[in-house]
């Protein structure tokens, strides 16, 4: 919450929030003016490595958003750290063609 009260999505620069448990990783771009989600996806049909799949989950939700004719994003990590596959997950959007 304390990272959350900080940042915020626009309907310009919507909100790519991040979920990480021990076997899945789940991404969804929210727009908090409307309070909408607007592409959710994650690695639960997926096979292979961890950071494989998180690399796949950023780089499908990169594709999917530039669909959307969305292009630029602020980057809510959940308070996960920066590395592993939060990182991984933020290089395949980065590949998919999100800029953050």
């Amino acid at each position: 919450m304390k990272i959350r009260r900080r940042m915020s999505g626009t309907s310009s620069r919507p909100r790519l929030s991040v979920f990480r448990s021990g076997k899945h990783i789940y991404a969804q771009i929210i727009d908090d003016e409307k309070k909408v989600t607007i592409i959710a996806y994650s690695d639960t049909k997926l096979n292979g490595k961890k950071k494989d799949k998180a690399f796949e989950v950023g780089k499908k939700i990169g594709q999917l958003a530039k669909s959307k004719k969305i292009s630029e994003i602020v980057f809510d990590r959940g308070g996960f750290f920066y590395h592993g596959r939060i990182a991984e997950l933020a290089r395949g959007a980065r590949e998919g063609g999100l800029k953050f």
